[in-house]
């Protein structure tokens, strides 16, 4: 009887479990014709809720599924609908693979949108999702549309020229903005002239841009994160492309390592090579433009190894070699190199409802100027990178990520500031970071609360960091979302905020060269911190147009910069003059608002993006209050790409861009006097003195508004057996605008940026 009692009492407690565990797991991949993964399908369990979305693997995990049969709807844009029975049991734990059929599909046709789709379910705020694809719908230059163009075009992204111009991302500067290609970091992403980054776009799988509020998954910049990752190579054939233009020449190739068996995933490899000529074929086509052509030379290459196991897991292998070298004839003379290699890999785990990446990378970079008759400045930073992370799919409610990361590097300087003092400092920092995020979705309310921990070694400090992330889908097309999060960063940069120019940047990780207090109050962090506050309201207004807006508060709380206030040397001579009139670096605060608009309408022939950004950024440091030299109230950019296919004007594309941009701030000239130097002993009534300059407030002056257009044509024509022909017209500046890039007022010469620059490439896809 005691027996028949603890029998049903093990029974009874067991029975929850027993149910819960009558449930099982579909874990599949997804490729497209050529064995490439298909990111973003939709993966539908029919008469259900259950649903999921492949990401950048082509991987999709559907957890929590009763016992049963099931028939699962896969679409793809471009693919015919793939429909595959499965049934769920507790034997099943073999990786489903789906292999999709290319089909002319139109994009009105497609019943379900990815995109629509992850807008409802995941919270998405203050990110941009690029693939190669939506960076080709701009205008090339040079017949190569290049990712930094595209930049330039989204929503709180502010460039400053084309030439020595930077990217600066709803206040934040360069500086405050990660860079990361397949996760190793990339400190100088773009070229000297502004319409080339080192990315190429044919290798680009996506482009995540977080403006700001972006999870707890990234640390270590207080602004921004623009994480690129590029896609595998051709699993199934050799193929590639080789292109030739006004600026710049291409090559890449890419295929399988070994020839794969039909449905059979085979080692792939991909190569890039870029080289430019401009700085040899300026003196011919853009001769008018100046006498000694465009100053500008670089070469970007990169390569990588893709290995595949049967059940989905991989490992990549890849090398970058980036440089840049421009020479301004008896001026100034700067050139860079940066290279790095590194892994990653994927682990999917047999029978589990969880993934595991890991990333291993070492990256260096180096950097020189020489202005004419001044002494060399030179930088260098090196390091490495080792992250863990793990994925956990509890439920379709519920999921889980966490993750380890450390990274250790060098930084060596040697440069002269605004009044000659040689600043030279090495430092070695290390940094660990955990993470922890977790996302709750009940098909209307999203929450995605998440917390880093960042511990600077060679400072001594942790910075605990929370954000969080929500979401709420009022109906079915509306839907309203907000973050808030804390950051931390500890590199420095050599480069003002107040100069429009900056050619130069040197890297520093810590200084000990600080004030003791700002504005009354003692300094007790040599870190950099912001605080971010975002919301917004997205509506799908109909299948093909979407609007978004988002405002925005970045409180940049603590600020290091270079000391542009410094008079006196830091020795104890002057142990009584202020600490912001002797410091190498100084502290500041700033404050970054704005509100963004983004309306977009994409139909399979036509792409309309229409962006509008105000924006007000502020620093103060312990004198003043001014605003940067990027301070933009209004931008406004028109994009728009059409598709034709009638007749003889098959595969044919026009795009245009018109980008509007009110004044920047500068500092406005007061009076020119002759600064006579008494402490040489010369005849004051003999010596000839030089310019002095008697200055305005700091940028209390509007320079005139920017705008121009650009636009290009390209063509392909299809040889079936010989690959694809294609050439690609643009014209920059289309009006010849003379938009004004700085005053140069010792010179008193009026600096504009290019005029009117035509291209043509010609491209070969075999």
């Amino acid at each position: 009887m005691l027996m028949k009692r603890y029998i049903i009492f093990l029974f009874l407690i067991s029975f929850p479990f027993i149910v819960i565990s009558q449930t099982g797991t579909i874990r599949g991949l997804v490729y497209d014709e050529v064995f490439e993964p298909a990111m973003g399908a939709s993966i539908l369990v029919t008469n259900s809720d259950f649903y999921a979305v492949s990401d950048i693997n082509g991987l999709f995990i559907i957890p929590d599924l009763p016992f049963g049969t099931y028939e699962l709807h896969v679409s793809y844009i471009g693919y015919k609908l793939s429909i595959v029975e499965i049934t769920v049991s507790s034997k099943n734990t073999d990786m489903l693979k789906i292999y999709l059929e290319e089909e002319s599909t139109q994009l009105d046709n497609i019943n379900l949108n990815a995109e629509r789709e992850e807008k409802k379910n995941e919270v998405n705020i203050s990110v941009l999702k690029l693939t190669s694809k939506t960076i080709n719908q701009l205008p090339s230059i040079g017949g190569e549309p290049d990712v930094a163009q595209f930049l330039q075009v989204l929503p709180g992204v502010v460039f400053t020229g084309d030439q020595g111009g930077q990217l600066y991302i709803r206040g934040g500067a360069p500086i405050h903005n990660k860079v990361l290609l397949d996760g190793m970091t990339i400190y100088s992403p773009f070229h000297s002239i502004g319409f080339f980054s080192v990315f190429d776009t044919d290798l680009i799988k996506k482009v995540d841009v977080y403006t700001g509020g972006f999870g707890a998954q990234y640390g270590g910049r207080i602004s921004s994160i623009m994480d690129i990752q590029t896609r595998d190579g051709n699993k199934k054939e050799l193929s590639g492309k080789l292109s030739a233009n006004t600026f710049a020449s291409k090559i890449l190739l890419e295929g399988p390592i070994f020839k794969s068996s039909e449905n059979d995933i085979s080692n792939s490899f991909i190569l890039s090579v870029k080289k430019s000529y401009l700085d040899k074929t300026s003196e011919s086509f853009y001769s008018y433009i100046s006498d000694d052509g465009l100053p500008y030379s670089f070469s970007d290459f990169y390569g990588k190894l893709s290995f595949f196991s049967q059940n989905g897991s991989k490992v990549n292998i890849y090398g970058f070699g980036f440089n840049d070298n421009v020479n301004y004839i008896d001026l100034t003379n700067l050139g860079w190199l940066t290279y790095g290699f590194g892994s990653n890999i994927l682990l999917i785990p047999s029978s589990a409802k969880m993934l595991v990446e890991g990333k291993i990378s070492y990256t260096k970079y180096d950097i020189f100027q020489e202005d004419f008759g001044s002494p060399r400045d030179n930088s260098t930073i090196d390091g490495f990178n080792l992250g863990l992370d793990f994925s956990y799919f509890i439920s379709q409610k519920h999921r889980l990520k966490y993750g380890v990361e450390v990274l250790g590097y060098t930084t060596k300087l040697n440069f002269r500031n605004s009044i000659g003092t040689l600043i030279d400092p090495e430092d070695h920092s290390t940094e660990f970071a955990g993470y922890f995020t977790y996302k709750y979705n009940n098909t209307r309310f999203i929450i995605d609360p998440s917390i880093r921990i960042q511990n600077y070694t060679s400072l001594g400090e942790t910075s605990v960091e929370p954000r969080l992330g929500v979401k709420y889908n009022l109906t079915e097309n509306i839907r309203v979302k907000g973050s808030f999060g804390i950051f931390s960063q500890n590199l420095m940069s050599t480069s003002s905020e107040r100069d429009v120019v900056n050619l130069f940047s040197g890297f520093l990780s810590s200084t000990t060269s600080l004030p003791e207090s700002f504005q009354g109050e003692q300094i007790e962090s040599a870190l950099q911190k912001s605080t971010h506050y975002i919301a917004g309201l997205e509506y799908d207004i109909n299948n093909n147009l979407d609007f978004n807006i988002e405002g925005y508060i970045k409180d940049f709380s603590q600020l290091i910069a270079e000391n542009k206030n410094q008079i006196f040397e830091d020795e104890s001579e002057f142990e009584d003059e202020p600490d912001y009139m002797k410091k190498e670096f100084i502290v500041e605060k700033g404050l970054a608002t704005g509100v963004d608009f983004l309306i977009k309408y994409v139909t399979d022939k036509i792409n309309i993006w229409t962006v509008y950004s105000f924006g007000i950024v502020e620093r103060e440091d312990e004198l003043q209050t001014y605003f940067p030299h990027y301070d933009r109230r209004h931008n406004f950019n028109l994009l728009l790409s059409y598709k034709l296919n009638i007749l003889t004007l098959k595969n044919l594309e026009f795009s245009i861009r018109w980008n509007y941009g009110s004044g920047f701030p500068f500092t406005k000239t007061q009076a020119y006097y002759e600064e006579i130097n008494f402490s040489n002993g010369s005849d004051i009534n003999n010596l000839n003195g030089d310019l002095g300059i008697i200055y305005s407030d700091l940028n209390s002056g509007r320079l005139p508004d920017y705008h121009r257009l650009d636009v290009s044509i390209k063509h392909k024509i299809v040889f079936n057996q010989f690959g694809d022909l294609e050439w690609a017209l643009g014209i920059t500046n289309l009006y010849n605008r003379e938009n004004i890039f700085y005053y140069d007022r010792v010179q008193a010469v009026r600096i504009n940026q290019l005029p009117i620059i035509p291209s043509f490439g010609i491209n070969w896809i075999f």
